[in-house]
Order: C-alpha cells, then sequence, then structure tokens
C-alpha cells in the first residue's frame, strides 16, 4: 500500500470511528429522553442516601429482646459521628447510629463500624426521638469496584492497544444503552420486546463497526449475529407458549408487577429480554471468532474453494461451540447459585425442583443459548464463503 492510499485509509477509518462514536451518544442521549418522558429514576424512595466518613464511636450498648418461649435475641448499638461527603449535607458532622440484631441471618459477619470506614448512610425520620435519624446502611464499597475496573480497563489497552480502546468504548456504550435506555423503557410500560430487539442490534452494529471498521468481515459477522439472535427470538417465543411460562420466577416479580400500575410490566417479556440479551454476547463472540479466522483463511490460501471453505469454518465451528456452550451454561448457574442452593433446600424431590418456573427459565436460557451459538456457526460460515471468495473474484 502506497502512502497516498494508507493516507486515504486512515481518513476514512477515522471519519468511520467518529460518525459510530457521534451516533452511539446521540442513540443513548435521545432514547433516554424518549424513554424516560414523564418518568423518573430512583423516585421512590423517601429516604435521603449518602456517602459519609466515621470520625469517632461514641458508644456501643446491647439490648436483649425475647424471641419465642425459650430464645432472645441481642441487638447491638453502635453510636457514632460521621462526615458526610456528598449531597446536601456535605461536610456536616452527624450523629449517626448501626443497629446489628444477633436474629438477622449472617449477623456475625457484619463488622462494626470503625474510625475512617467509609459507608452509606440513610436519613429516615423516626417517630422515637431517642432513635437518630441518620442510620448506617452498608459499607461504601463502590470505590474499591473502580479501582478493579481501572486495572481491568488498563490491561485491555495495554494488550489491545488501539483496539482496546475500541473495546472499552464499545463496552460503555453497551453499558450506557442497556441502564440508560432499555432499563428505564421497561419500567416506563414500553414493550420490552421490542426494546430487547433495538439493544441487540444497537449493540451489535455498534461493537462491531467501532473495533472493526465498515468491511466484509464486518458485514459476514453482523449476518451471523443477526441469524442467532431471530432463531434465538423465534424459539424462546414458541417456548414460552409451550412452557406456559408466567414470569413469576422470585418474589422479584411480584414487585414488577406494582412497579407501574398504569402500564404494567410484562413478565414474560423480561424472561424474553433476558434470554436474548444474556445470548446475545456469546453469538456475537461466535461469529467474531469465525469471520475473523475465514477471512485471514482467505486471504493467505487465495485459491481455496468455497466447500474447502466450509469445511475448514465448520471445524472452526465445532471447536468453538463446545466451550462456548460451556461458558454460557456455567455463567447461568453462577449468576443463580444462590437461588438455586435455596430451592434445593425447599423442594420435597427432584421433580418438584425441576418443575419450579426459576428452574426451568435457566434451562431454557441455557438451552436457548447454546441452540443459538449452534446455528450461528453455520450461518456465519455460508455467509463468509459467500462474501469472502466473492470479494476474491470481484478482484481477480
Amino acid at each position: 500500500m502506497n502512502r497516498k492510499k494508507k493516507h486515504r485509509f486512515y481518513i476514512k477509518g477515522a471519519v468511520i470511528w467518529i460518525s459510530v462514536v457521534f451516533f452511539s451518544i446521540v442513540a443513548i442521549l435521545v432514547g433516554n429522553h424518549i424513554v424516560t418522558k414523564d418518568f423518573s429514576l430512583f423516585s421512590e424512595s423517601g429516604e435521603e442516601a449518602a456517602k459519609g466518613q466515621v470520625i469517632d464511636i461514641l458508644d456501643r450498648s446491647s439490648v436483649e429482646s425475647p424471641f419465642g418461649e425459650t430464645e432472645s435475641s441481642t441487638n447491638t448499638i453502635i453510636r457514632f459521628t460521621c462526615k458526610i461527603k456528598n449531597g446536601l449535607y456535605k461536610d456536616q458532622v452527624v450523629d449517626a447510629q448501626q443497629s446489628i440484631d444477633s436474629m438477622y441471618s449472617g449477623s456475625e459477619l457484619i463488622k462494626e463500624v470503625e474510625p475512617r470506614d467509609s459507608i452509606m448512610l440513610f436519613k429516615t425520620e423516626p417517630s422515637d426521638p431517642s432513635i437518630t435519624a441518620w442510620q448506617f446502611g452498608d459499607y461504601y464499597r463502590f470505590d474499591k469496584i473502580v479501582i478493579l475496573g481501572m486495572i481491568f480497563a488498563g490491561l485491555v489497552l495495554l494488550i489491545g492497544r488501539g483496539k482496546g480502546i475500541n473495546t472499552l468504548l464499545s463496552l460503555t456504550f453497551t453499558f450506557l444503552f442497556v441502564f440508560l435506555v432499555f432499563v428505564p423503557s421497561v419500567m416506563n410500560g414500553f414493550n420490552a420486546y421490542i426494546g430487547a430487539a433495538i439493544t441487540c442490534f444497537y449493540t451489535i452494529v455498534m461493537t462491531l463497526v467501532l473495533i472493526n471498521g465498515i468491511s466484509k468481515k464486518t458485514l459476514a459477522t453482523m449476518i451471523g449475529c443477526v441469524s442467532g439472535i431471530i432463531f434465538a427470538s423465534i424459539a424462546t417465543n414458541i417456548m414460552s407458549k409451550i412452557l406456559l411460562l408466567t414470569g413469576f420466577v422470585d418474589e422479584h416479580s411480584v414487585y414488577l408487577i406494582f412497579l407501574n400500575p398504569d402500564k404494567p410490566i410484562d413478565l414474560t417479556a423480561i424472561i424474553f429480554a433476558a434470554i436474548i440479551i444474556g445470548a446475545m454476547g456469546a453469538i456475537m463472540d461466535v461469529a467474531m471468532d469465525i469471520s475473523s479466522s475465514l477471512f485471514e483463511l482467505c486471504e493467505h490460501a487465495p485459491n481455496i474453494t468455497f466447500q474447502k471453505l466450509l469445511k475448514s469454518g465448520m471445524r472452526i465451528g465445532r471447536d468453538i461451540m463446545g466451550t462456548m456452550a460451556n461458558t454460557l451454561v456455567l455463567a447461568y448457574i453462577g449468576s443463580s447459585l444462590s437461588s438455586i442452593i435455596l430451592l434445593l433446600t425447599y423442594s420435597n424431590s427432584i421433580m418438584h425442583l425441576l418443575n419450579r418456573e426459576v428452574i426451568i427459565v435457566e434451562f431454557l436460557q441455557a438451552l436457548i443459548g447454546s441452540l443459538a451459538i449452534m446455528l450461528t456457526i453455520p450461518f456465519t460460515v455460508f455467509t463468509c464463503g459467500l462474501i469472502y471468495l466473492r470479494r476474491k473474484e470481484e478482484n481477480s
């Protein structure tokens, strides 16, 4: 590539990159404005929350309370002074208290506050004047997660270099779109099926174009991803009707029903969205691996035939399929391990356990995701064969 062509190539790449970033930001801002109309987040609770730092412990007392005929509980109260770090009461020093009830499961693991601890406080309006208005909520942990996130970002940039920047950008845009557009849209009564489809389309196009630019490889990957998502959507809708799913998988589902009485949330649509969005990452990964591998194969074996390319692609796909299906299943098991242990404890039999809707939904997520991966492989391989070999014929 001569200097002039190389210069044009970089200019074209820069224009595409700026355009994708611009339209991604616009999509998030406009989408958030539309879905949050006449609706606001974090407005249901009457309590004021603030971050604070413990200054000094004032006193510590314990109160015994009878519990049943033979048992009693101990309520330990730690009173302390705390400096508020944000919000309306920033820089004020207030009296606060932490209550630890021995009957609370896991109370022995709760650490008593100490000077210099960063905590979350909640301001209440107690009916008893002897009770402190500011109550200990939890330890402030987000700053530690930020440090871990910075380490992650640093490693991505160190290993990925230029593509590392695009990886972080695509991850950020995906996160913002899900939590600023999709989630508020569901809470405000918008159609969750359409919202999930838009989220998938936005994420696929934005991520692939941002990371790989506009190319035949990107096009092949997009077609493979869309085919997998379409199959997953159809299969999820069919199986939801066959399995007679209601969406009441846990106690949180009940609360969702009353979240927006004027526009009730469709719980089966929440299951649909969870399956589709959850499978999307694995589908994109598989489609990208295959399209990238076959692109390199075509570049280094210019005389390869369509049949040989298909065979090579299917071999690559089989190797990817086993580990990716395991990744998907293990991710779902890991994310709901506590619920699984609890259900095992309170189920009468294995048949009772396996017929609970929450377990059926977990099976459905894993199976639909794995099936979508398996069907994404041949779709992507076939698409790559058509696009890559056609490009070679045009260039010859």
